[in-house]
């Protein structure tokens, strides 16, 4: 009997799956790599509102940050309440450098995502997002993580160390999570589980996993967990139907993100086209039956284009339990973005001279993303095109069956001759962005390279920026809590005091 086949105890599910009620009218989107960071989650979650950190890379960021030395010691204290003291001095033991490594050198690689078992990956991985989750729900309130279900390879381990923390949701797109329940379940009672991996060229009937084993990671067996809701982010109401048709793949709700909202986007259905601008042109077919989404019978939020209380007030008409918002949270002071490239983004938004474009080509993924024009970023032409092609990291790169029926690995961002000796197609590799690289590039966490080379940062923002004019400057997370919801959504308590607290917010302009 397979893991996939293996009986899960009844009750681990349906505790959580049934609990009613502390439904958010705001869900925070999970941006970026790191952007959406615990102090940003934190804050949200200090309202009464859904902060969610980002999953994405979790075991870059949180190596690079113990190599910068730890300021504040916040994850050094969150690795110290790891359930396994072990784990976590092993972690500390092969990252951590006191005071920070010298300005310039490069920081120490990580494993990179594989099918094959690696225990020094897996631990990092779930403390990398133990650690991210109790930051964030440090001060209580409700907290989610948002994942890619394009990178299958990491998310058994990822979300193993997010339930440890406690999260109360898993946010997921880029894909068709309806793998995600039964795996949640699973981790839920600490039972070995597994998602099934897509291996480009494999045959019908072969198939690939990667998985984890929670006791033999652990060593021991906890009590179980409370299993998070899962929220599947959908751009259709078809895909909607198919999730919810079975409980087998049926999520705990759904966010439905209209083409404007920030990062990936789904491509339009049918035959791409792209205007004037080289953007994707979407149509009819891709405007979502919003009474068809509501019929089902799960709670929904609708995401791109929201941030305003009209938008609100539109989402709750249309049936919705509220919206989720994204780029308004992404530019604020609480934001995980490097401070001086989010203060050029808002200078540049407010001026009208910013534009987000929803580049057809940047992701190997092979959705539509969202770059941000910034000057001197990954954006610009000169700049990509100076960018030597290398893939290091390695989060999108895509499993395939090589000629000799191994498993290989290949990005369309890697050095084009590689990628086409892997069997990839030319047209694979134009216009690619190392969005790797480039992401936790803009948190300040770019890598080094020995010859001097520093890894240029990739933004990414949604295209719906009219909120601006209504935020004062300076803003934080719970100015933009009150703007949507009024006065009255966002607690005095969330306002008060900030900057004295451990891990607050400076002065703007220090």
């Amino acid at each position: 009997m397979t893991i996939a086949e293996q009986p899960v105890p009844g009750p681990v599910r349906s505790a959580a799956a049934t609990a009613e009620g502390g439904l958010p009218a705001l869900i925070q989107g999970g941006m970026g790599v790191g952007v959406s960071g615990w102090r940003l989650a934190r804050s949200v979650a200090r309202t009464g509102q859904l902060g969610v950190v980002s999953g994405v890379a979790l075991d870059v960021t949180l190596a690079r940050r113990l190599q910068q030395g730890d300021p504040g010691g916040h994850l050094r204290g969150a690795l110290a309440e790891f359930p396994v003291p072990a784990i976590s001095e092993r972690i500390l033991a092969r990252y951590y450098v006191r005071d920070g490594i010298e300005p310039g050198a490069p920081h120490r690689p990580v494993p990179r995502l594989g099918l094959r078992p690696n225990r020094a990956r897996d631990e990092l991985a779930v403390v990398a997002n133990f650690a991210e989750v109790f930051l964030a729900k440090r001060d209580g309130g409700t907290v989610g993580i948002n994942y890619l279900e394009k990178i299958q390879m990491a998310t058994p381990a990822a979300a193993y160390g997010a339930m440890l923390a406690g999260v109360d949701f898993v946010l997921m797109g880029a894909g068709i999570p309806s793998q995600i329940p039964r795996l949640l379940d699973r981790l839920a009672a600490h039972l070995p589980a597994e998602v099934t991996v897509t291996v480009a060229g494999a045959e019908g009937g072969e198939r690939h996993a990667v998985g984890i084993d929670p006791v033999a990671l652990l060593g021991r067996t906890p009590e179980p967990l409370v299993r998070p809701r899962l929220l599947a982010i959908v751009s259709s109401d078809v895909l909607a139907g198919y999730l919810a048709r079975t409980p087998e793949t049926r999520p705990d709700g759904f966010v439905v993100e209209a083409p404007v909202a920030g990062g990936h986007s789904a491509p339009p259905r049918g035959r791409m086209r792209l205007d004037e601008t080289d953007q994707p042109v979407y149509g009819p077919r891709d405007e979502v039956n919003l009474a068809k989404v509501a019929a089902l019978g799960l709670p929904f939020w609708l995401a791109g284009g929201y941030a305003s209380r009209d938008g609100l007030a539109r989402a709750l008409e249309a049936g919705a339990a509220g919206v989720q918002v994204g780029t308004a949270f992404a530019l604020c002071r609480e934001s995980g973005l490097d401070d001086k490239l989010r203060r050029r983004l808002l200078e540049q938004a407010k001026d009208g001279t910013l534009r987000v474009r929803n580049d057809p080509h940047a992701s190997p993924a092979g959705f539509p993303f969202k770059v941000a024009g910034l000057p001197d970023t990954l954006a610009a032409p000169e700049v990509h095109e100076r960018r030597p092609r290398l893939c290091d990291l390695g989060h999108l790169r895509t499993p395939y069956v090589k000629p000799d029926g191994g498993v290989g690995f290949r990005c369309p961002a890697e050095p084009v001759d590689a990628y086409l000796r892997k069997g990839g197609r030319l047209e694979e590799t134009e216009g690619r962005r190392c969005l790797c690289n480039g992401l936790v590039a803009a948190i300040g966490l770019g890598q080094h390279r020995p010859d001097g080379y520093q890894e240029p940062p990739l933004l990414t923002l949604g295209q719906d920026l009219d909120f601006l004019g209504d935020l004062p400057e300076g803003y934080t997370a719970a100015d933009v809590v009150a703007h949507l919801l009024g006065p009255g959504g966002a607690p005095a308590s969330a306002r008060a005091g900030e900057d004295q607290r451990e891990g607050g917010l400076p002065p703007e302009g220090s």
